[in-house]
This record gives C-alpha cells, structure tokens and sequence, in this order.
C-alpha cells in the first residue's frame, strides 16, 4: 500500500494552486490529491456540482456547503450576460454574491459555442453571441473572458477555447479548433490580471483524434498552466471513443498538477475516468435530473414519481448520510412517499433530490479517494459495477474495454 507520509514529498505549488499527490493506485492510473486553493482545500479526486447563473437551482448556499462541496462552478458567459461586469465588480466578485465561502471555478463561456450555437459566429478574434435575454450582441474574446473572470473571482479559471463537436466530421476544422485553443491560451495568459490569486487552466482539444490530441497536449503544456482540462467530450462521441482519449491525454500530463475532464458526471463514467488518470469533472446532470424525480443510487437510477413509491416509507437510499435520507433522532426522515406525493407538484421534490443526488456523487468521489489510499481500489470497481449491474453480461462494453487496459479485469472476481 502507497502510504500518505511516503508520498507528501510529491508537491507542486504556484502562486495560487498547491497541489499534493498523496497515493497511487498500484494497478490503475487513479490517484489521490490534495488541491490547495484561496478559498481552502479540495480532495481530490472531485466531482463539481454546476451553479451556473452562481446559484445550484434549490439549494441555498448553506444547504451546499452540508453536502459536503468545497468546489463548485460558475458560468462566465451567462454571468457577464446577468448579472453583468459592472454588479459583479460592485459587490466584490462571485463569491461574496452568493454568499459562498469555498472555491469557485469558472467556465470561460467557450461551450456556448456549442450549446447556443445558433445564436454564435466564431472568428480569430472570438465568439459573437445574440444574448438569450434580449438579443443583444456580446464580443468574447479571450481578454473579455479573462476580464470577466478575473472581475467574478474565480479561484480556477479556464482559458477560452474554441470548441467544436467530437463528431464533426471535419477535419480540417477540428485542426483550426486545436490550432486556435492554443492560440488563445496565449491571449488568455497575457491578459491574465491577478496570477497571484486566481488560477488559469488550459484545455486540451482535438476531437476524437489522437494524435491531434497529443499534438495539442504538447502544445499547451509548454505554457505551463498550473492546471490541465481535458475538454471538447461529452459531445455525443461513443463512450469507447471518450476513454480512448481521456487515456491518451492523462499519459502525457504531468503528475504533479490537477486534470479536469469537462463535462462529465455519470457515476460510471466518474470511476472509468479515475481509473483512467483523471481527477476532476463536472456536469448538470445530477441537479438536472434532480428537477424531473430521478434520484440517483448505488443500485441505479429511482424515479419516485412511479406509483410504486407511493406507499415506500423508506428513506431514498438506506445508508445514505445526505440530510434527506439519514434518520433524525425522533425516528422520523424524509421517505419516498414523501418525495412521491410532492413530485411534479411542488419544489420540496425536486429540491430533496437536488440535495441528495449532489451528496451522493461527492460521498462517491470521496469513498474512491479512500479506496486509494488504501490500495484497494480495483475491489472497490468490482463492487460499483456489481451494485449497479447485477448480472455481469449487462457490464457496458466500453467501461469492460477500458478497464482491463488498466488492469482490472470486470469478468473475473
């Protein structure tokens, strides 16, 4: 077993950013970290919960911080949008308007390439946005995003990139894409006004291409950011494809600095992508599915508007240690009838599940880090796929394929 005191001597640090690689998994890639950040530590490996307009739809501030979060995300693009440079500067940045005392990291505003890109046109200079809210036009270029985050106070703050589909079929795009990131990374650290105390990742892309992706890793790692994203995924590729390129990017990033996969939060995908190399993610899902009675579990998903849950007076998940779901000392809790009769009908719902659903995907990533730390994290693979999946010939192909390249084998016990 990799002990924490055998590796403390493994620490990078930069002005604001100290990074200390605590264990190693002697089979996988996986790893266990220390992220120290302005606003505090950060375990690592971590999933982030999106609090895109600086807000986790349901949650206040307090009731986050219960679920154990230490880092959560903003959105440049909609917070320049609403409530605007000129407030966020009034009030002294993001955290202080939402009321939050732990670390934020903040999306450039490059994804709304993809997901409004009806309303973009994408040029050398940067993103020319119709807004959403009243059809006005908006510049973002990579000094604006630098601008804006440097004014929102982001404690992580990512370059702006120019992200294209993993399934375009152009090539020659997806190279002007690649070719274009690094370009602006360049911007985006010259314009870069507070490296003391905010710090600026770069993101990796390259589309399904491998060696575009390796191309692209070289390139931005000679600009020596003092953290790494992997983005461009969760596009729709085929999950096969998305490991293939998370494992070919975390073989060439260095050990000693934190990778962020973009995007992601699927419970499977999470611990494929550990075992992969990588230690941070994101993604709307849990809260988003949250808002339509899902509740996610470790045997699978619950939609507790089924008819089924109307006389269950069990709690969401027994043994859950969420607000929602622990027993209070009266013996009374929350229990699926009670987030049966409230689905679809009033907010109580949707905002138990939001608590719940964030708890369970920070509870997971923190039960992966100790099974790290304690080198047992291949049995503790083997026992998440057999929650979720009962019958072993229901194990996807693609989590099979890519775990075995990494040395745990799903078809054997």
């Amino acid at each position: 077993m990799l002990s924490v005191r055998r590796m403390a001597s493994n620490i990078y640090s930069s002005p604001a950013l100290t990074f200390e690689l605590v264990a190693r998994c002697s089979t996988t890639r996986a790893r266990a970290s220390i992220l120290t950040l302005p606003h505090g530590q950060v375990n690592l490996p971590i999933f982030m919960p999106v609090a895109t307009q600086a807000s986790l739809k349901g949650l206040t501030p307090e009731q986050l911080e219960e679920t154990g979060c230490k880092l959560c995300l903003n959105n440049t693009y909609h917070l320049g949008l609403k409530p605007g440079q000129e407030v966020l500067e009034a009030v002294g940045g993001a955290h202080k308007l939402q009321a939050w005392n732990h670390n934020i990291l903040t999306d450039s505003g490059g994804f709304q390439m993809v997901s409004l890109l009806k309303l973009a046109t994408i040029t050398e200079d940067g993103v020319r946005f119709l807004s959403p809210h009243d059809g006005s036009p908006m510049l973002l270029t990579p000094e604006h995003s630098m601008s804006l985050q440097n004014t929102i106070g982001s404690d992580i703050m990512m370059q702006l990139d120019d992200v294209l589909v993993t399934t375009s079929p152009d090539k020659a795009r997806m190279r002007e894409a690649m070719e274009r990131s690094v370009r602006w990374l360049d911007r985006c650290i010259k314009a870069h006004k507070n490296p003391d105390r905010q710090n600026l990742f770069c993101i990796i892309q390259g589309g399904l291409d491998l060696d575009m992706r390796r191309e692209c890793c070289k390139a931005m790692l000679e600009r020596d950011t003092p953290g790494i994203a992997i983005g461009g995924l969760s596009g729709g590729e085929a999950k096969a494809d998305y490991c293939r390129v998370v494992e070919t990017c975390t073989e060439m990033l260095p050990d000693l600095k934190p990778r962020y996969v973009m995007g992601i939060g699927y419970p499977e995908d999470l611990i494929v992508s550990v075992a992969l190399g990588a230690d941070m993610f994101d993604c709307v899902w849990p809260t988003r599915t949250a808002r339509f009675n899902n509740a996610i579990t470790k045997h699978g998903m619950l939609n507790l508007r089924n008819a089924k849950f109307a006389r269950d007076f069990s709690p969401i998940e027994q043994g859950c240690g969420c607000m929602c779901c622990k027993p209070r000392p009266e013996g009374m809790g929350i229990t699926k009838a009670f987030v049966h009769h409230n689905a679809a009908k009033e907010t109580v719902a949707a905002h138990l599940l939001t608590i719940h659903n964030v708890w369970y995907q920070l509870n997971l990533m923190g039960e992966i880090r100790q099974a790290v730390i304690d080198d047992r994290f291949p049995a503790y693979v083997r026992q998440f796929f057999k929650n979720l999946y009962p019958d072993t010939s229901q194990y996807p192909e693609w989590a099979v394929d890519a775990l075995r390249r990494v040395g745990i084998d799903l078809t054997k016990a």
